[in-house]
Order: structure tokens, then sequence, then C-alpha cells
């Protein structure tokens, strides 16, 4: 009854024409609730086909079986019909019989499910395609796919393909190390415009994984802070201030404190790095350089943001970068101690900084302060 429901709903907006239709419809369990694991579950288990397919009558048999790469066949109904041992190594929770909404959800949508269906059958396309996925987890970094489907055998007296190869390309790796080495170049280069900037960028991006670590065992962020997201937050820490490669050098290096005109081309940088990091994939990059000084009041700059209206990977660094900015011997300012620098940050809790962070930062302070002397920019000049 259930089905026949979501079918008569599809007839009606149109998404279902006929008896074939009709059947598929039923066969695939309506393609917007493929991410649900009971709709699943439930197609899985009501399909007339069995979930075990003999390969050997496929040309591509030898080539499946013995490949390296991640590899299974799937059916119309976007079922996995058979894996070889690479597939279930790397989808480790797959099993024949299940479907492609659950073993790629959240990324493979209702939408994303629909129109992948229909390029399969698509003659134009030659029945077949390629799909890039980013898999996002919260038990350990994210995973960048590129998925190939190819036909492997079409059905008696019929155009379309009874049965699709799935290979799987984990480029995961490559493009991380590809895509981060471009943007440490930037890095470099923002380095060479400040002359005080030293390890602070490196201390920036430890302190930030100390605090993200720590808040992903709290149940109030555990849901945002996942392993995925420490990772990312030190790596882009450092880029906060990479806008400052379009600030003049005679305000980024003036001894003394900037006057009006100055000041508001130094809040500049802020605009700059996110327009320079805007093409780097996660939006986390952007956040930072944009938002780090932002408040949690709303008298940061440059849109006076408050509270949760300001990033939460934003909030984090400007409690790391404050902590180092304050410890640093700038041309402007001697060096302040670190229990001097800890009392100021607690004492910023509710108006500078968002107190749920500073809780984390309290009970981190001993570890900040190894950080700093771990890096510490007097010690490695010396040596």
């Amino acid at each position: 009854m259930r089905r026949s429901c979501r079918v008569k709903n599809r007839q009606k907006r149109g998404l279902v024409t006929n008896g074939s239709d009709i059947r598929q419809a039923e066969s695939i369990g309506d393609l917007e609730e493929l991410t649900e694991v009971e709709e699943v579950d439930e197609i899985a288990s009501s399909s007339s086909a069995s979930p075990h397919l003999d390969i050997s009558d496929l040309n591509t048999s030898s080539m499946l079986a013995h490949t390296v790469l991640p590899c299974a066949v799937i059916d119309e109904t976007l079922h996995v019909r058979w894996a070889n041992s690479a597939f279930f190594s790397f989808f480790t929770d797959c099993s024949p019989g299940v479907g492609l909404g659950k073993l790629l959800s959240p990324t493979l949508s209702a939408e994303a499910a629909t129109l992948l269906l229909s390029e399969l059958r698509s003659k134009e396309l030659h029945y077949s395609t390629k799909k890039g996925l980013y898999l996002p987890s919260k038990l350990k970094l994210p995973v960048e796919l590129n998925l190939l489907f190819s036909p492997v055998r079409k059905k008696e007296s019929k155009e379309v393909p009874e049965f699709w190869i799935m290979m799987v390309d984990d480029v995961t790796h490559e493009h991380r190390t590809l895509l981060r080495g471009t943007f440490l170049s930037l890095l470099e280069a923002s380095k060479l415009k400040d002359n005080d900037t030293g390890y602070h960028i490196q201390r920036v991006g430890e302190y930030a994984r100390l605090l993200a670590t720590s808040m992903g065992d709290d149940s109030a962020f555990s849901e945002q802070v996942t392993p995925g997201f420490i990772d990312d937050i030190y790596f882009l820490a450092p880029m906060h201030d990479v806008g400052k490669i379009g600030t003049p050098d005679d305000i980024l290096n003036k001894e003394g404190p900037l006057d009006a005109r100055e000041w508001i081309i130094m809040k500049e940088h802020t605009i700059n790095g996110a327009y320079i990091l805007n093409s780097y994939p996660n939006i986390m990059a952007k956040q930072i350089a944009l938002h780090h000084h932002e408040r949690w009041d709303g008298n940061g700059y440059p849109y006076s943001l408050a509270g949760d209206m300001i990033p939460l990977a934003a909030r984090i660094v400007t409690v790391c970068d404050v902590y180092d900015a304050l410890r640093m011997k700038r041309s402007y300012k001697d060096p302040i101690p670190h229990e001097t620098s800890c009392s100021i940050i607690l004492q910023g809790a509710g108006t500078q900084f968002d107190p749920a962070i500073i809780a984390h930062f309290k009970k981190l302070r001993d570890r900040f302060a190894k950080v700093h002397d771990r890096f510490d920019d007097e010690f490695s000049e010396d040596s």
C-alpha cells in the first residue's frame, strides 16, 4: 500500500508515465527516498531478481574478478549484484543486493540518483557515465571518488543494458596533495610580505587542531567537528592572513600604531583573503579568512557578525590567533607572558570570544604553552 501510494504520487508529478515505468518505479522504490536506509532495505528485500549474479557469461568476468580497483556490477535498479574483493574491502558495509542510495549516502541524493539512472539509459551517452563524489564521514576523513559506469550486457531484444560495471577510483590522497600543494605556495608568498610572521602561522594551525579535537569530544559540537573538520582546520587555519598579500608593505610593517586610514586598509585583508581562497573546494577556507576578526558580541570586522552567525571554524581560529599575537614580539610591542595572555583570553569570553570555545581553551592552555615553546621564533632563529 505504501509503495502504491508513492507510485501514484510520482504519476501525479509526471515522473511515471506508463506501466513499464510504474514497474521500474516499484523496483527502485521511489528514487526520492533512496538515501533512507529503511527504504533501500525494503527495495533490496522485495526485488524479484537474486542479489547474486553469475558473471561467468560476461566478457569482462576475468578482469572484474582480478582487478585491484574496487569494481562491482549493478543492475537497472541501481543495486549491487556482484562485487570483487577490492570493492568489499573498500566499502566494508557493502553486501550483494545493497542499493547505491544506501552505499553512497548522503552524497547520492534522490536527484543525483535520478540523473544517474537517466544517463545510464541514454543512447547519446552510450549508456555510460562518470561521477565524482565526495563522501563525508563522522568517523574518518572524507573520501573523494570517481565512479565510472560502463554497460556490460543488454536485455534480449532491448537496447538498454541490463547490467553495468561500476569501477571506483579513490582520488582522495592524490587530489588533496595536489590541491594543498598549490595553496601552500600562496601561504609561503604571504610569509614573504610580513617580516614578523615567523612560526605564527604554524602555531595557529597547531592550536586550532588542539581546540577542535577537544571540541569533537563535546556533544555540543560533535555533529559538526568531525575528523574531516579537524584535518581541514589544521591545514586551513594558517591561511587566515593570506589576504595580507594585498596589504601595502609600509602599512604591514609599520613600527607603531596605524592611523585611521591605514587601519581601514589593513582590515581589507579579510576580504582579500576570502577572495584568494574562494576557489578552495571547502568553504571553511573562505570562512576563516573572512571572519577571523569577527567578535562574539558583534563588534568585529568586516561585517560585525555576532554569536553563532560567525562560522565555527572562524571562531576557533580567532582564539588561536589572538593568543599567539599576544605571545609574539612585534615591531610595535613586546611579547606578553603565557599566564597574562591566558587571563586576557579568559576575560574575553562572551565579548570577543565564544564562551563555549573558551571553556575548552581553559582546559588546554598548558598545551598551548607547550606548542608555543616548541615553535618559538627566537629559539628557531638562534639555532
